[in-house]
């Protein structure tokens, strides 16, 4: 089995920045490798540093995968927009996201398919929510707030599942199609679902 250097005293790092650094080497080398090939000592050569490192975090590399891909989201927002209505709003967010999020689908359903979900043992739904989430509700929860100040829709009287609905179709096309969604499709969502369903909580 090769051997990995230690680091030196000048480039060891440690906590956190430690840590960041071996997601990021594992999330490279899921993207380059596939997650049938990924092994922890792969991760480990990628990150410059030694398996027993990997294993005192995580215990084995299915943990590590999942942890990996969290960590990308969280190090990987989607900016939100500020155009100044709520459409324009969305349909800049949904185009951001599905842009921006295309790629990872592509790589957590590979995943998931070449035998995380059988390795974890977690069901489906578990493995979508924790890794292959559309953007989550606090992060589009901004575009809301501004449109309630604005008058354009009232939070108060519009269930959670109403509001998640656009990212929640967003995902289905991102797992459905493994690319981002045609600017004819967001604003379908836009356009001919959200904001007539918002129009019935208006009464």
């Amino acid at each position: 089995m090769p051997t990995v250097p230690s680091e030196s005293p000048r480039r060891r790092r440690h906590g956190k920045q430690l840590e960041e650094a071996l997601l990021t080497s594992a999330w490279e080398e899921l993207v380059q490798a596939g997650y049938g090939r990924l092994t922890m000592e792969s991760v480990a050569r990628r990150a410059h540093t030694s398996e027993p490192v990997l294993y005192r975090r995580w215990a084995n590399k299915d943990e590590l995968v999942l942890a990996a891909a969290e960590h990308y989201r969280a190090v990987n927002p989607v900016e939100i927009p500020d155009t100044g209505a709520l459409r324009s709003d969305l349909i800049a967010y949904m185009t951001a996201s599905s842009q921006a999020r295309a790629t990872f689908f592509a790589v957590a359903a590979a995943a998931a398919f070449s035998g995380l979900l059988a390795d974890t043992g977690l069901t489906p739904t578990q493995i979508r929510e924790r890794v292959m989430s559309a953007e989550p509700l606090p992060s589009s929860q901004e575009i809301y707030r501004r449109a309630h100040d604005r008058g354009e829709l009232d939070l108060h009287h519009i269930p959670d599942s109403v509001l998640e609905m656009p990212f929640e179709l967003v995902r289905y096309n991102l797992l459905m199609d493994l690319k981002p969604l045609g600017s004819s499709r967001i604003r379908s969502i836009v356009d001919e679902l959200f904001l007539p369903l918002l129009e019935l909580h208006r009464k």
